[in-house]
């Protein structure tokens, strides 16, 4: 079955109302691969009331050709025998596939539905687009010369539709023409066999000192090639020295002994390769470098050194090189004896190349200030240590001190025992030497101290039978000293208590006594009483000798 003919077509008109919907619908397809194009948005299903289904193209100049059409019940038949022939094929929906797609296919497709009595025609409009093949940056200058407007480089975009904007860049910060220092010039070429455009881009650039390791790049920028960025790329800047600088490695930290290098660095482009170094009052001329080196420095290397251009001698550069040196001297230093009471005044000298930091210890103990003594004691004896510092430079210098003197006992105390039958004594001796202590009486020893700082203490226990006075010897073979203490007899305090008691003891017996004798005389006038009333006197009597036999008891007692 064929297409409609025309009288058949004319029938249609007459009967059935054509409609166009309006509003026309773009789709976009990639060049070279498979575009498809959907017919009413993809919302036509062929299982509908769908007579006849047909696709075909704007040729230009009111003309259309026809692709393909498809009725219901039957296969698509392909219509077209153009450029279109063996490109196109009905998907679902009754969509149109074009493959290969190229820029001519940048036209309006009509796909037609004929639906009952309705004939309805959904036109779509089509663009290709192409990215370009890749950015390449040619036309390289070899060299740039400062504040000089010259050719920098062209960036090429080839093969895209639409034509690509190119975007130069420095250090990936866009770079825009400004009449003087940056030139852009533009330019498009399209091919006229496949229509694709190719973009140029020549930037002209005056450059400065900063741009010797500056990196230069161009971008593209279009609806598919946005952020295509091409190869970096380097240039030489030449340019004249006009500043010298002298380096020193370890400036800051040169001591005797240590190597230096000195380094004359030029900001010129391409740098100069020859220089003279002058190193008090001597010249040194360099070749094929830029630095020179001292080994073994001391401190008569400190002073200006210098370096200048062979080329250019009036273009020089200076540096104060200081090397860091530290001496000292104790004076007096090793093992000091004084004696005691005598004056010590330590000096310590100290040559450097800057200021120092000095501390002083005793016995490992830091000390708040240098130690000056007008008069010396045997506490002042020990080890003495002082530490200057400059930088990383340290010295030490000590002296170890002994104060002698004869000795002194410093304290004597005695103290009782807390089970109350001994003495414990102790004696407290300042010397030097270390005196040696002795005592008048025999005892135990209970402790005796380190001697530290020219001290001494003892302490023994006794146990005297009597009052006596002890003395505390002590002597070395600078003199002796004694002290006395006196001590009671821990017995005779026993001997007083016992008196107490038996004192006691008889005073209660005696009490006794009188109360008996008193009571005896009580008796008797109570008899004589009796009498003369006429009472009996048995109970009396009886009275009279329980009265007796008590003070009886008592005599034996006391006797005993």
């Amino acid at each position: 079955m064929h297409l409609l003919s025309a009288s058949c077509v004319c029938a249609l008109v007459i009967s059935v109302l054509l409609r166009q919907v309006s509003g026309l619908v773009t789709v976009i397809g990639l060049y070279g691969e498979t575009l498809e194009i959907p017919c009413n948005y993809g919302a036509v299903n062929a299982e509908e009331d769908v007579m006849i289904t047909k696709w075909k193209y704007d040729k230009g100049e009111g003309l259309s050709g026809d692709l393909l059409v498809k009725r219901k019940d039957h296969n698509v038949s392909i219509m077209t025998t153009d450029e279109y022939k063996g490109r196109v094929s009905m998907a679902a929906k009754s969509s149109l596939l074009l493959s290969a797609a190229k820029l001519s296919d940048q036209r309006t497709f009509t796909c037609m539905v004929v639906a009952g009595v309705d004939i309805t025609e959904y036109p779509v409009n089509v663009v290709i687009q192409k990215t370009p093949e890749g950015l390449e940056i040619s036309d390289k200058a070899e060299e740039l010369e400062i504040g000089k407007l010259t050719k920098l480089a062209k960036c090429v975009a080839k093969d895209s539709n639409p034509a690509v904007e190119i975007t130069w860049l420095k250090n990936n910060t866009t770079l825009k023409a400004d009449g003087k220092g940056i030139s852009i010039q533009a330019s498009v070429l399209v091919n006229d066999v496949t229509g694709l455009s190719t973009t140029s881009s020549v930037l002209e650039y005056s450059a400065q000192k900063e741009d010797t390791d500056a990196v230069f790049t161009c971008s593209t920028k279009n609806t598919l090639a946005a952020g295509i960025v091409s190869s970096p790329v380097t240039f030489s800047i030449t340019y004249s020295t006009e500043n010298l600088i002298l380096q020193v490695t370890g400036q800051d930290s040169l001591v005797e002994g240590d190597s230096m290098t000195l380094k004359c660095v030029a900001d010129g482009n391409p740098a100069p390769t020859a220089f003279n170094f002058h190193l008090k009052g001597e010249m040194v001329k360099v070749e094929n470098a830029d630095s020179y080196t001292i080994t073994d420095v001391s401190r008569n290397t400190t002073g200006e050194y210098k370096c200048s251009l062979v080329d250019d001698p009036t273009m020089e550069a200076s540096k104060a090189i200081t090397v860091n040196y530290l001496d000292i001297n104790l004076i007096p230093s090793g093992n000091i004896v004084k004696s005691a009471g005598e004056a010590l005044h330590p000096n310590l000298k100290i040559d450097s190349s800057g200021d120092t930091k000095v501390s002083w210890t005793k016995d490992n103990v830091k000390l708040d200030k240098e130690p000056k003594f007008a008069k010396l004691t045997f506490a002042d004896s020990g080890h003495y240590e002082c530490e200057v510092t400059l930088g990383l430079l340290n010295q030490k210098a000590s002296l170890e001190l002994t104060v002698e003197g004869v000795p002194v006992i410093t304290e004597l105390t005695k103290k009782r025992g807390e089970d109350g039958t001994h003495e414990e004594l102790i004696c407290k001796a300042e010397g030097s030497p270390k005196p040696a202590i002795s005592w008048s009486i025999n005892g135990t020893l209970i402790d005796e101290s380190p001697f530290v700082n020219g001290k001494i203490t003892q302490k023994i226990r006794v146990v005297p039978t009597e009052n006596l006075t002890v003395s505390c010897t002590v002597s070395n073979e600078l003199g002796v000293a004694t002290k006395t203490i006196n001590v009671s007899s821990t017995q005779t305090d026993e001997n007083d208590q016992t008196k107490l008691v038996v004192g006691v003891v008889v005073a209660l017996i005696v009490a006794t006594l009188v109360l008996g004798l008193a009571y005896l005389v009580y008796v008797k006038k109570f008899k004589q009483g009796s009498w003369k009333t006429g009472e009996k006197e048995n109970g009396s009597s009886e009275e009279e000798k329980k009265l007796e036999e008590k003070v009886e008891e008592n005599s034996q007692k006391a006797e005993v």
